[in-house]
């Protein structure tokens, strides 16, 4: 069975957030299980393209409105991903050095229908079509209407929901973009008064997944104006929790980590990366040291986070480290409080994958207080780390981490989205810290458990077989 992911992102390709994990991972794992999974994104003029080098399989143009636009695919020499992947080169519109934009319709759309272009020419069409996000939203709706793609009626297709915030609108005006289709099913593009990519997706997938199954119940309730059609598209809908790489984020082998450790030397390990990142970022060692790794976005709580931090460190002995960087309302607070706690805060704004390795091997605690968290990947590289995640119960963090207090629980989960809930959070985990034998057992505990891409991919590639003996009914 031939599975093509198509995504605007993809580890270690381009990242700008959970899209690219998943997409870098799934793949890897479903060609472990007799399948063959490939993956087609955008050609990006970013640090990964410059430090390759590419070969040209495939050129020709593609017709954007009246336009027509040059692309090529590309693919990677020394390929070491795990899976195959192609590359669409659009050099007027894609080839930039950054992954998205204000206005990336235009982009987006040459994107899809290069991909598309391209597959159509192969001798043998894929088994599935797999999609992920809004980027890739109107490859569903082409696939069912569009005239020129009539030989991909058949072939099932699987669209999945990372973040419903995010919809890719646009105007009807920008309508005769879209390869030709029967006009009179324009209303499938439509939703608000405005060509929405997203709900096209859900409209004419043959499946929709989320990255987790909290997740998708709670689109139902609250989906940035999505929620009746979720609602009403629910029986071909699923939650799929995602899962890591433990290739990749393993505490044994990780080449970014200060040291490296197990699940039976980690208090050791653990000191020493501690003591690494408290002697690089001037905090005290003897404090828990919370971390925070992410975006400063409302979505993640972290307007509240100078007021929850400023009460903490003001009134407990803690020490916060945060690795991120955003909204700069919120971005610009959470930068003045350096300087003002000596030993007990600090913040590298921006991001640095080699400083996040280390910040969840050296962490005693991580936060992730999120007012929306489809599925959360952080919570899940904490534990395999040993690091006892802080969270609200929302998404999939509610589906991955079970509070102390109950029966076999690890982490520490707070209902609300108030500074004083976070407070309060932060609070409880102190008092655990400092129960040291507790706090041990849960740590070598939370490293045992398995978020693995196995089950994650086998769950997937059962979806793919269901709705491909539809296809052959």
């Amino acid at each position: 069975m031939t599975i093509i992911h198509i995504s605007a992102e993809c580890y270690p390709v381009a990242k700008v957030g959970g899209l690219a994990d998943v997409v870098g991972a799934l793949p890897k794992y479903q060609n472990s299980s007799d399948v063959s999974s490939k993956v087609i994104m955008p050609f990006y003029d970013n640090k990964f393209t410059k430090a390759n080098t590419f070969n040209k399989v495939y050129s020709s143009k593609l017709k954007l409105g009246e336009s027509l636009i040059d692309f090529n695919i590309l693919t990677l020499n020394d390929n070491t991903l795990g899976f195959d992947i192609f590359f669409v080169d659009v050099p007027s519109l894609i080839f930039k050095d950054y992954v998205y934009s204000n206005d990336d319709t235009e982009r987006f759309l040459a994107f899809q229908i290069a991909s598309l272009d391209w597959v159509s020419t192969w001798d043998s069409l894929p088994d599935i079509i797999h999609c992920h996000d809004h980027h890739t939203g109107l490859i569903p709706f082409m696939l069912q209407e569009s005239i020129k793609y009539e030989a991909f009626r058949d072939v099932p297709n699987i669209f999945t929901i990372h973040n419903a915030q995010y919809q890719g609108w646009f105007s009807h005006e920008k309508v005769g973009l879209i390869p030709e289709f029967n006009f009179n099913n324009v209303g499938l593009l439509d939703w608000g008064g405005a060509i929405n990519p997203l709900a096209a997706a859900i409209k004419c997938s043959w499946r929709v997944t989320t990255v987790s199954p909290s997740y998708m119940e709670e689109l139902k309730n609250a989906a940035n104006g999505l929620e009746s059609l979720l609602s009403a598209e629910a029986n071909k809908c699923i939650g799929v929790l995602n899962g890591i790489d433990t290739s990749v984020w393993n505490p044994e082998t990780d080449t970014y980590i200060n040291t490296n450790y197990s699940i039976d030397n980690f208090k050791e390990g653990k000191a020493g990366n501690k003591k690494y990142l408290c002697d690089k970022f001037n905090l005290d060692f003897d404090k828990p040291l919370f971390a925070f790794i992410g975006r400063l976005v409302l979505e993640k709580g972290a307007d509240l986070f100078p007021e929850a931090f400023k009460t903490t460190l003001e009134k407990n002995n803690a020490s916060i480290l945060l690795l991120g960087s955003g909204n700069e309302d919120i971005q610009t607070p959470l930068e003045n409080l350096m300087g003002k706690y000596d030993g007990s805060y600090n913040a590298f704004i921006g991001y640095d994958e080699a400083l996040s390795h280390n910040i969840y091997a050296g962490a005693d605690f991580l936060f992730m207080p999120s007012r929306v968290e489809p599925c959360g990947l952080n919570q899940m590289y904490a534990l395999r780390y040993g690091t006892i995640p802080i969270v609200r119960s929302i998404g999939g963090l509610k589906d991955t981490v079970t509070d102390i207090s109950e029966t076999d629980g690890f982490g520490i989960c707070h209902q609300e989205i108030t500074a004083a809930s976070m407070v309060n959070a932060i609070n409880r985990a102190i008092e655990l810290y400092k129960d040291s034998s507790n706090y041990n057992n849960i740590q070598k505990q939370i490293m045992a458990i398995d978020h693995s891409w196995d089950n994650s991919a086998k769950t997937y590639i059962n979806l793919y077989q269901s709705i491909k003996q539809l296809s052959n009914d």
